[in-house]
């Protein structure tokens, strides 16, 4: 299979990066623009070139942004980061056009998003009627074009895994770049990395100073580093050959536990230990576990920050230490004795985290509670179940490599993602609803036709 091509999403990316200095607060503009026609280049050649041209950009917009902001003042709206929202909106159009004769899975798949993209359409309608007319376009489009993406995905998705591969072998190039990029952000935090924490109102990213930093690598935040990278690091552990893998998985895990994001780390593990209850990945599963632990191992003992990941390492059986933890079944407390325990919802105007006295929202279930209200929130969250549920199920209609990791992560996503963070906008929300698109479509038929592209390697 001939490799796709993705280069003008990267000469993007690196032309906005070198031009920012010279036409200053004029690049943000034009790279939303040249998002929009990537987007539609990269759609034109392929599904795959788009999947892992999207991958690139999630991952590298963040910082081409604080580039620019250094240079030409920072920016609250952060309007360069909806370029890449664009740039998954551009295959919408797909949805119109007739569906091809390929087979499709049994049961309607498509309910369950348009079902999301209703209670997505009532979020917003809540934030007009406040005169939010700002929040209701920008969460809409946050939460809204991952799924409409992930809808038109699934129309070139197709039982062989060609599009879970080509996944895998972009995240074998991006996780080594990003995870190098965070050791060094951890060690010696660029300027343009430090006045985008002195800035923005982001909470969860330390200090701007050396061994002080939570890393969050090239992307905006450590929550969003850290589900790319343990996303990654399933998908090249599982799917690229041996060595391969090695190269990419080290500084990915490193930079993946200086991230210091718990959720991620159980995520991890859970997709690793649900890959091994199946035959085709058992083994891969256990080499797996052997060198993400060796790296652990080999963080704590050798390198000068052992005892940061140490102490975060003990936090996790230890509730008087887990802060985060209280602060979690708090919120739920908090929403509960509200006046009107938020029944309707305050629709995506809610105010910011950086704002003292505000509510922080973490995890889909409170997300959803905030946003919609309990009816039709509890109505989004189902839906959400529904899907993962149905990915989930593609590790036994389809026992090969590609459908019990698609499994895993989906079965990851619901069991730890959904209650502990969001998976519903912006790029947390695109990478999982593009695995969603790509094992919904795994049927029964394909278990007895296809086999695992990549042989069985140790």
């Amino acid at each position: 299979m001939a490799e796709v091509q993705w280069w003008p999403t990267v000469l993007l990316l690196a032309g906005t990066a070198m031009a920012a200095a010279t036409v200053g607060s004029l690049a943000r503009p034009i790279f939303v623009l040249g998002c929009v026609i990537a987007g539609w280049f990269a759609w034109r050649k392929s599904a795959e070139a788009h999947v892992q041209s999207a991958i690139v950009l999630f991952a590298f917009a963040p910082f081409v942004r604080r580039l620019v902001d250094v240079g030409s003042g920072f920016d609250p709206s952060g309007i360069m980061l909806s370029g890449p929202l664009l740039f998954i909106l551009v295959p919408i159009p797909a949805l119109l056009a007739t569906p091809s004769q390929k087979e499709r899975p049994a049961g309607v798949w498509p309910l369950p998003p348009i079902v999301i993209l209703a209670c997505i359409l009532y979020g917003a309608a809540l934030s007009m009627f406040q005169g939010d007319w700002f929040n209701a376009a920008n969460g809409g489009m946050k939460w809204a074009a991952p799924v409409l993406y992930g809808m038109a995905l699934q129309q070139r998705a197709d039982p062989g895994g060609v599009l879970v591969h080509a996944m895998a072998r972009v995240f074998l190039i991006v996780l080594p770049l990003t995870g190098v990029y965070g050791i060094w952000q951890y060690v010696d935090p660029p300027s343009w990395d430090q006045f985008w924490m002195m800035n923005a109102s982001i909470t969860s990213a330390g200090y701007p100073l050396p061994y002080m930093v939570r890393v969050f690598s090239t992307m905006n935040g450590p929550a969003s580093y850290a589900t790319f990278s343990a996303t990654g690091l399933l998908l090249v552990g599982f799917l690229r050959p041996g060595w391969q893998a090695m190269a990419a998985m080290l500084p990915a895990a490193l930079g993946l536990l200086l991230s210091l994001y718990r959720t991620s780390w159980i995520t991890l593990a859970v997709g690793v230990l649900f890959c091994m209850a199946f035959q085709p990945t058992r083994k891969r599963a256990l080499l797996t576990t052997i060198a993400i632990l060796g790296v652990a191992v080999a963080a704590v003992v050798i390198t000068p920050f052992g005892d940061v990941i140490t102490s975060r390492f003990q936090s996790l059986g230890s509730i008087s230490e887990d802060s985060s933890g209280s602060e979690r079944l708090e919120e739920f407390f908090t929403l509960w004795n509200a006046p009107d325990s938020t029944l309707l919802g305050a629709g995506f105007t809610i105010t910011d985290v950086g704002v003292a006295g505000a509510l922080p929202i973490d995890g889909q279930i409170i997300a959803s509670w905030v946003t919609m209200g309990i009816p039709v929130g509890l109505i989004c969250l189902s839906a959400y179940v529904w899907v993962s549920l149905r990915a989930t199920s593609a590790a036994w209609r389809m026992p090969t490599r590609e459908g019990v990791v698609l499994g895993s992560l989906a079965f990851s996503a619901l069991l730890i993602q959904m209650p502990l963070t969001g998976v519903a906008s912006g790029e947390v929300s695109a990478l999982f609803w593009m695995l969603i698109a790509m094992a919904c479509p795994i049927g029964q038929e394909a278990g007895r036709l296809h086999t695992t592209v990549l042989p069985e390697k140790g």
